[in-house]
Parts: structure tokens; C-alpha cells; sequence
């Protein structure tokens, strides 16, 4: 089984400024101004050290839905910022290190409530990539205070939503819409990496829900960049993947096969009663799992 997964590329971002074999929202992206509950999340060590930075989505108030590949390396991971603004760090200053409107990376502005901490962090049991295709890709932060500045959250879709679309006939004009952050353009290798570090949206199709590497728990989606399409790659990693035009959470962001995130992209399926249960326990701890919506996709 391990050979045929060695290219799994896990789709985070670990690197500030440095050149990275991969984009984020890639072809036709747009910006999102959209969906103001995306965030960007950094994640430090435990001697206050960057470690990675990944996006997701806020369910509620304190909750922040991400990948589990972001948040399992708990022994030494320690908390994580996150940016709501729709830039972050696009003023960065070289001299100082840090972008002077958002702090990024190394800091929230006084005063300002699209940038929150987190330094409660869960994973749903990722274990690189063991037992694919059920990698256990989901990971949740757990805010330090709840934000004051939203007032929609993403919604979750209720289990088995996506099974109607598990034949061919199912999988024919279904669209998504990515979310996220992270490197935006690294194509051709020899040019510049460019780091919009801006969330940014693109609409993706389904391909595949019974494949090897989907088996019922992935979304395979086309990365084709044609036909007003995009894809999800590096630093969109735990970004949601809605359904069609709807604020509804069909996958989360999970991993690409080519290194500079040309072809499919897999997002990891919501839709399953034991991650939504998991995701639930933990919002009941903050009292938080009555805000939690779950629907039917519409």
C-alpha cells in the first residue's frame, strides 16, 4: 500500500517567504470577501517558533475547522494565531519582519478582532496517511476567546450528503467552491514564488468519489484551470470546500499527488457522522455544540 501513496503531497504551507514546489487557489481564482469566517491559521512550537501555517473555517464563535495535518503534532505544536483579514501580511516589511496592519506573522495588532489565538488543538486521529483512503484528515482549533466580528459561520453537511454522487451519473455538472490561502504562483520553477498570503475563492468540479484514492472518505477534485476553473493547493490545506455556491462544508482541503499541484485535488469528506460527532464533543466543552449547524446540501 505505501508505494502507491509516496507522492501524497500534505497541502500546508511551511514556509514564510521561501520558495515552495506549489500554489494555493490556483487557475481562475478570484478574491473572497465572501466568506469572511476563512481564516488564516499560524501555528508555532513550543518554544514560540513558526512552524507551519494552514487555512479552515470558523462553526462557530470559538470553533475553527481545519486538517488534521495541521494540528496532530501535538508534543510539539503549542498554539496557533489566526488571521480573518482578507490580506494577511501583504504589507509585510522586510526590515522589520512583520506586516505593520496585521502583525503577521508574529503578532495580532492591539485592538484588532480579525486576528484571534487558539492554544487548544485537536486532531480527528490523522496518522500520516495511515489506513487510506480514511486518512482522518480533520483537525479543530479551539479559540481562546470568541470572535466578535462574525456574524455567519459555515455549516456542515449532514452525513452521507455526498453518497447520491458516488455514480457517474451523480458526478456529472457538480461544482464546489474552494477557500483559502497560501502560495499563489510558482509556475514556471524558474520564476518568482509569489505569496498573496490573500483568500482567495475558485469553483472546482467533481471527479471521483469510488476511486483508490477517494474510497468513500475524499473528495477528488479537478484541477483543471479552463472554463473559468480552479484547483487547491499549498497553504490550503483545511480550507473548506463548499458545496456548489452555498455556504455548506462538503470537504476540507487535504492533499495533491503532483508537487507543483498540477492535476486532482482531494479534500476530506464532513459528511460522516463520526467526524461530526468528534467535532461536536469538542464544541460542547466551550457550550458552543447547539451553534453548530449541520444540513442537508440543498
Amino acid at each position: 500500500m505505501k508505494a502507491p501513496f509516496a507522492r501524497i503531497l500534505l497541502l500546508a504551507s511551511v514556509l514564510f517567504w521561501a520558495a515552495l514546489p506549489a500554489r494555493a487557489v490556483t487557475g481562475s481564482y478570484h478574491p473572497d470577501p465572501v466568506h469572511t469566517f476563512v481564516g488564516l491559521a499560524v501555528f508555532y512550537d513550543q518554544n514560540g517558533e513558526f512552524s507551519h501555517r494552514c487555512s479552515g473555517s470558523l462553526l462557530s464563535p470559538r470553533i475553527f475547522l481545519t486538517a488534521g495535518h495541521c494540528t496532530d503534532d501535538a508534543d510539539n505544536l503549542s498554539y496557533a494565531r489566526i488571521y480573518f483579514h482578507q490580506f494577511a501580511g501583504t504589507h509585510y516589511d522586510p526590515a522589520t519582519q512583520l506586516d505593520p496592519v496585521t502583525g503577521y506573522p508574529e503578532s495580532c495588532i492591539a485592538g484588532d478582532p480579525l486576528c484571534v489565538t487558539g492554544h487548544e488543538l485537536h486532531d480527528y486521529g490523522f496518522d500520516n496517511f495511515a489506513g487510506f483512503p480514511n486518512t482522518h484528515d480533520a483537525g479543530v482549533i479551539v479559540l481562546d476567546a470568541p470572535v466578535t466580528f462574525a456574524t455567519t459561520y459555515a455549516s456542515l453537511a449532514e452525513p452521507h450528503s455526498l453518497d447520491v454522487l458516488s455514480t457517474q451519473r451523480g458526478v456529472r455538472g457538480t461544482s464546489f467552491t474552494i477557500s483559502g490561502y497560501g502560495v499563489s504562483d510558482n509556475w514556471p520553477r524558474t520564476k518568482p514564488v509569489l505569496s498573496f498570503r490573500e483568500r482567495l475563492q475558485a469553483t472546482s468540479t467533481l471527479q471521483n468519489l469510488r476511486n483508490v484514492w477517494t474510497g468513500g472518505f475524499n473528495i477528488q477534485l479537478s484541477g483543471a484551470q479552463g472554463n473559468d476553473r480552479g484547483g487547491i493547493c499549498s497553504g490550503d490545506s483545511g480550507g473548506p470546500v463548499f458545496w456548489d455556491k452555498t455556504d455548506i462544508i462538503a470537504g476540507i482541503t487535504s492533499f495533491g499527488k503532483h508537487e507543483q499541484c498540477l492535476g486532482n485535488g482531494y479534500a476530506y469528506r464532513v459528511d460522516q457522522a463520526d467526524l461530526i460527532d468528534w467535532i461536536m464533543d469538542i464544541a460542547a466543552t466551550v457550550g458552543e455544540s447547539d451553534m453548530i449547524a449541520v444540513v442537508p446540501l440543498n
